[in-house]
C-alpha cells in the first residue's frame, strides 16, 4: 500500500506526485525565466530568422534523438535518473550560453543541440513518471495543478528576467538570468534525489510500439494528433516572441506579453482542472482549438502591441481547455494499451518522436519560405497553416474511445506496484 499524503475531493496525493509536481515547477520558472529570453538574445546578435530556426530546428532534432536514447537507459537503469541528466545538460545549456557570451550566433546549432538533448533526457523521463505515479483518477488532478505550476513559472519568469534586463547593462541583465536558471536546475536536481527509485526490466522495444499503430486504432489516433500539435508548436516557439520585440523593442514588453498569458492560464488551469471531467473531454478540445486558432488571426496582417496583448489573452484561456483534457486522454490511451506495463516507456518515446516529427517539418518549410520568399509576407501564411494543428487535434482525438472504466489500467498499475513491494 502507498502512503498518501492527503486527500483533496476524495483524490489520494502521495509523495511522489507532490516530489514531481516540485521537480516540474522547478523545472518551468527556470525554462521561462531564460529560454524566450534566448530567442531574443540571439536576433539581437544576428537579426535574421534564419540564425533563430537553426537554433530551435537542432532542439527539435536532438530531443527525439536523445528520447529514444533515453528510452534505452530507462529500461536498463532508473526513470529517474534519466530525469537527472536531462537537468544536468539543461544546467550545462545555461552554463555554455554564459560563457559563449556575444558569440552565441556562432554557435546556435551547438546551443540548440545541448537543450534538445536535456530536453530530451528531461522530457522522457518526466512523461514516464507522469504515467507511474499517477492514476486514472488522479491524472486530470496532476496535469490541472501541473499546469498551475507552468502558468505561474510563465507569469513570473518572463516578467522578472524582463524586469532585470530592462533594469541593468544589456550583457549583465542576460548574465544574471541565465545564472538564476542555472541554480533552479541544480535545485530540480537535488529534489530528484526524494524520489524513489523506479527501474524497469526487459529489452527496449522501440519499432514494436511504433508498429502497434497499424493494431490499435487509439494509439494511431492520438500519435497523429501529437504530429499535429507539434506542427503547430514548431514555428510558434519563437516567431510570436521576436515579433513582440520587434515591435516593442522591449524585453519588459515581452515579459509583460508572457504575464498576461500565463497569467490567464494560471487561472483557467485552475477551472480546466475543476470543471473540465473526462466526459467533456473531446467538446473542451474542440472550444480550446478553435479559440487558439481563430486568434491568430488578431495579429496575423495588421499587428500591434495591443493585439498581441488580446492575442495573449485568448490563447492563455485556450490552452487549458485542450491540454488538461488532451494530455490525460493521451496517458488514458497509453494505460489501456497493448502490454503498457511492460512498454510504458516505448509509448512515451514513440508519441515524442511524432511530435518533434510535427516541429521539425513545420521549422524545415519555415527555414525553405524564408530562403525563397520576403520572410515578412511569408511567415503570415505560414502561421495560418500551422495555426491548423490544434483542430486536426480535435479530428483525431474525437473519434477515440475508451469506455468508461479504466480495470485495464488499473490491473496494470497494481502489478506495477506488487513488483515494486517484492
Amino acid at each position: 500500500m502507498r502512503k498518501s499524503l492527503s486527500l483533496i475531493d476524495d483524490i489520494e496525493i502521495n509523495k511522489d506526485l507532490i516530489l514531481l509536481l516540485v521537480i516540474g515547477g522547478l523545472y518551468s520558472l527556470g525554462i521561462f525565466l531564460s529560454n524566450t529570453f534566448v530567442n531574443i538574445y540571439l536576433w539581437k546578435q544576428s537579426g535574421d530568422y534564419v540564425t533563430i530556426a537553426v537554433y530551435n530546428l537542432a532542439i527539435f532534432i536532438f530531443q527525439p534523438i536523445t528520447f529514444i536514447l533515453a528510452g534505452k537507459i530507462a529500461k536498463k537503469v532508473d526513470r529517474v535518473i534519466v530525469l537527472r541528466l536531462g537537468v544536468i545538460f539543461l544546467s550545462i545549456f545555461f552554463l555554455s550560453v554564459l560563457l559563449i557570451g556575444d558569440q552565441a550566433t556562432k554557435y546556435n546549432f551547438m546551443l540548440g543541440s545541448l537543450l534538445g538533448i536535456g530536453y530530451g533526457f528531461y522530457w522522457l523521463a518526466f512523461n514516464v513518471l507522469t504515467f507511474e505515479i499517477t492514476e486514472p483518477e488522479t491524472r486530470d488532478f496532476f496535469n490541472g495543478f501541473l499546469g498551475v505550476l507552468q502558468s505561474f513559472g510563465g507569469m513570473i519568469g518572463p516578467i522578472l528576467a524582463g524586469t532585470i534586463i530592462a533594469k541593468m547593462e544589456e550583457n549583465i541583465g542576460y548574465n544574471v538570468i541565465f545564472t538564476i536558471s542555472f541554480i533552479l536546475f541544480i535545485c530540480a536536481v537535488a529534489g530528484s534525489f526524494f524520489l524513489n527509485r523506479r527501474q524497469a526490466e526487459g529489452s527496449f522495444h522501440f519499432k514494436r510500439i511504433l508498429q502497434e499503430r497499424n493494431n490499435n486504432n487509439n494509439w494511431k489516433r492520438i500519435l497523429y494528433a501529437n504530429a499535429f500539435q507539434g506542427l503547430r508548436e514548431g514555428i510558434f516557439a519563437f516567431i510570436i516572441a521576436i515579433w513582440v520585440f520587434l515591435i516593442t523593442q522591449s524585453e519588459f514588453a515581452l515579459g509583460t506579453f508572457n504575464l498576461v498569458l500565463s497569467g490567464l492560464s494560471f487561472l483557467f488551469y485552475f477551472a480546466a482542472t475543476k470543471f473540465i471531467k473526462p466526459a467533456l473531454r473531446k467538446k473542451a478540445i474542440l472550444t480550446g482549438s478553435l479559440i487558439l486558432y481563430l486568434s491568430i488571426f488578431i495579429i496575423l496582417f495588421d499587428i500591434n502591441y495591443f493585439r498581441l496583448i488580446v492575442y495573449a489573452i485568448l490563447i492563455g484561456l485556450a490552452y487549458p481547455i485542450i491540454n488538461v483534457p488532451y494530455i490525460s486522454l493521451t496517458y488514458d490511451v497509453i494505460g489501456k494499451a497493448w502490454k503498457a506495463k511492460d512498454y510504458r516507456v516505448e509509448y512515451i518515446v514513440v508519441r515524442e518522436l511524432f511530435v518533434n516529427i510535427g516541429r521539425v517539418t513545420s521549422i524545415a518549410v519555415f527555414l525553405i519560405a524564408v530562403s525563397l520568399f520576403d520572410p515578412e509576407k511569408a511567415i503570415p501564411y505560414m502561421l495560418a497553416i500551422f495555426g491548423l494543428g490544434p483542430i486536426f487535434i480535435y479530428l483525431f482525438t474525437k473519434n477515440i474511445h475508451l469506455g468508461t472504466k479504466q480495470k485495464k489500467e488499473v490491473l496494470i498499475k497494481e502489478q506495477i506496484t506488487d513488483e515494486k513491494n517484492r
